[in-house]
């Protein structure tokens, strides 16, 4: 099993420019070999609170048809995040979107303060996939502050917990202490993708990283580049390495 956490720097409100940059790094992620491939908070977009309604995505958006494609044509999952509207609300969620050409919505579930103005929080919205037997769940940002978050993912039987985020340097070593504490405790792998570069006018840590099921940190990029960690999985032991962009 390969996985990737794209690390990006988000053009703010582009739409156009991000899905080129996604583009970009789902094709190397394919050159790679990876199954999946997991986007920052909000990833379309960038992360945004007073704009966000206007640049709101539908479950069927038009604008998420060329990366159907790709995860069809390659066979990959595609975890990619955006304002999503469903029943005249909108959420914080991200595009589960499947090889086999399904787009499922994942919504935020813990808001940070000041979200709420904007922004609706649901427990409804929670698939996971499966790859080579291993359950895969999903988290945005603020749901890995409540412990509760991810003790309901190992009640699901969660294998590997994918937390899409975006996070400060000044939240970055609260995001990894958290993580690696969930991993451990839950003996679940953890992924996390974060933005490299500045998103609502404040500055991301990146720092995207993989935790095994140990607790043991395998991987991590550092606070500035663009581009991919893969990890990889054989025979129960796991190994990353850093693409740059």
């Amino acid at each position: 099993m390969i996985l990737a956490a794209a690390q990006a720097k988000p053009t703010r409100r582009d739409i156009d420019a991000n899905l080129s940059d996604h583009y970009r790094l789902i094709e190397l992620a394919v050159k790679n070999k990876a199954q999946l491939i997991a986007f920052p908070e909000m990833s379309i977009t960038g992360y945004e609170r007073e704009h966000a309604q206007k640049l709101a995505f539908q479950k069927n958006d038009s604008r998420l048809d060329h990366l159907k494609k790709l995860a069809v044509e390659n066979n990959i999952v595609i975890i990619a995040g955006a304002p999503i509207e469903i029943d005249s609300n909108l959420f914080i969620g991200e595009f589960v979107i499947s090889p086999d050409n399904l787009v499922s919505i994942y919504t935020k579930q813990f808001l940070h303060e000041g979200e709420d103005e904007y922004f609706q929080s649901s427990f409804e919205n929670n698939p996971m996939v499966t790859i080579e037997n291993q359950k895969i769940s999903f988290a945005i940002c603020a749901d890995i502050d409540n412990p509760l978050h991810p003790e309901n993912a190992r009640k699901r039987a969660t294998d590997i917990y994918i937390a899409s985020i975006f996070f400060s340097p000044n939240g970055i070593p609260n995001a990894y202490r958290d993580l690696q504490s969930y991993a451990e405790k839950h003996q679940m792998n953890v992924l996390m993708s974060n933005f490299s570069g500045e998103s609502w006018g404040s500055p991301s840590a990146g720092q995207s990283a993989f935790w095994n099921n140990k607790g043991e940190l395998i991987g991590q990029m550092n606070d500035s580049d663009s581009g991919l960690l893969l990890v990889e999985n054989q025979n129960d032991n796991w190994a990353s390495k850093v693409i740059k962009i």
